[in-house]
Formats: structure tokens, sequence, C-alpha cells
């Protein structure tokens, strides 16, 4: 779901930010001085942005929020496909799915966090992830609810599928704006700590599957 549209539970209005065209877009030299940018000698980080909405999905609007959040992306210092702009509930289930088998570090998806009845990617990603990571989503809502009182009715979740974050972030640009100001501050410590970092995961047990 992308803004303008009622169910979107972050209604911020900002200048319009121009479509780009999906496809992987690589890092751009900013992103080596990004603050806290994690990097590892000849590692790439890789982000995917999935857009949910029926709308842009079938060339009715332009998708706004899935090329700002790839462009927060790269500034993070990751080279990133898409956005990727699918419809609203099943699809986006897939595309998670997909983006997990890729082995990207991090998804990020961008519209269906409210409460209309379109709105289904929390439960889509519900259905992906592992487990979740609570704090993600509620530093979200906190970092816009006190100009965006209806920031309170996004359901966006976040938590972690195999080795990928997968965070969901709402429709709205300026949604995605708050969004990616609390993701700069976490996110290259989490990809480090679900990579392993300084807390090696424990070996599964042998012949164990996911």
């Amino acid at each position: 779901m992308n803004a303008p549209r009622g169910g979107d539970a972050f209604s911020h209005v900002h200048a319009p930010v121009p479509p780009a065209a999906g496809g992987t877009r690589a890092a751009g030299p900013e992103a080596e001085g990004a603050p806290g940018a994690a990097r590892e000698p000849g590692r790439t980080l890789r982000g995917l942005v999935v857009t949910a909405s029926n709308r842009a999905s079938a060339g009715v609007y332009a998708d706004r929020g899935g090329p700002l959040l790839a462009e927060g992306l790269e500034k993070l210092g990751f080279t990133v496909d898409g956005p990727r702009v699918v419809p609203d509930g099943d699809p986006v289930e897939q595309a998670l799915r997909e983006g997990v088998a890729a082995g990207y570090d991090v998804v990020l998806t961008t519209g269906g966090t409210g409460i209309s009845p379109t709105d289904r990617t929390p439960d889509a990603t519900a259905r992906v992830l592992d487990y979740e990571i609570p704090g993600i989503p509620q530093a979200i809502r906190a970092e816009s609810l006190a100009t965006v009182p209806t920031a309170a009715l996004s359901r966006g979740l976040a938590g972690v599928a195999g080795h990928t974050l997968i965070v969901n972030l709402p429709g709205s640009t300026g949604g995605v704006r708050d969004g990616l100001a609390v993701l700069a501050r976490i996110l290259p410590h989490a990809v480090d700590q679900i990579r392993g970092g300084d807390h090696p995961r424990p070996a599964e047990p042998h012949g164990s599957q996911r």
C-alpha cells in the first residue's frame, strides 16, 4: 500500500519523489562514509526493497516509497535490488521468501502495514519469519508518533528469516523517512549480529533441516 490511501497509518505530506526503475542499484560513493556502515573485507551488503501496493503494481500511480527506501539503503552501504512492486497479500509473501532464498542481508518492505482490508503485509511477513524483533517496529512507530498520531495504527513487523533481516515500513514517503532514521542507527549492527558477529550461533543438530 502506498500513499495516498485512506488505510495508510502514516499520512505525512512531502514533495513527490521521482520514481526509479527496478533492478540492482550499486551503493554510491557517499555510502563509504555512512555512519556505522557494516563492512567486511570482500563482503558486499545486499538489500532488497519490496513495495506492496495493488494500485502501484497495476500502474494506477507510481511507486514513491520504494525508490526512497532503496536510496536510503544505498546510503547505508548496501547494494540494492528493487524496488520490486507487487500486489498486496500473497505476492508479498512470495517476494519475501524469494529474497530469503537469494541470501539478501536485508529485505525492506513499504506499504500494506495499516488496518484497511487490503493491508496484509504484516500477515504475509509473519508467515515467513523464524522469529520477530519487536523493538524495531516499536522504535519506528515512536519516531513518528509525536507528529503523526495515526502511526499507532501501523502493524508493521520486523524479524529474521534464515540469515535475512526483514522489516516492514509504511507506504507513505514520510513513514519511509522515519523508518530509515531508525534503521540508520541499528541496521549495520543488526546485520552483523545475524551473521554471527561476536555472538556466534550454536551449531544446528546434525541432520536438522529448516
